[in-house]
């Protein structure tokens, strides 16, 4: 699984269509659709993982940039 953590959120999700697409047209067993669907399940958290990450980051430079136009702000008379 360390392997999937390297990769960028693109690619994850690229990972997660092709198991997708496996247990929707391919005829598995059942246990290799259960083994699939773990992997898509892991792979999913991750990107939820990332996109977390990706919002926390966007909120801090928002409240940043909030910060430095309240510090700058001159009125005008």
């Amino acid at each position: 699984m360390s392997q999937k953590k390297d990769l960028n959120f693109e690619e994850l999700m690229s990972k997660l269509e092709e198991i997708t697409n496996k247990l929707e047209k391919d005829q598995l067993s059942l246990d290799e659709s259960v083994k699939l669907f773990e992997e898509g399940m892991q792979i999913s958290k991750e990107c939820n993982s990332k996109l977390e990450d990706a919002e926390k980051r966007i909120t801090i430079l928002i409240n940043q940039e909030d910060n430095i136009k309240e510090e700058n702000f001159v009125p005008e008379d």
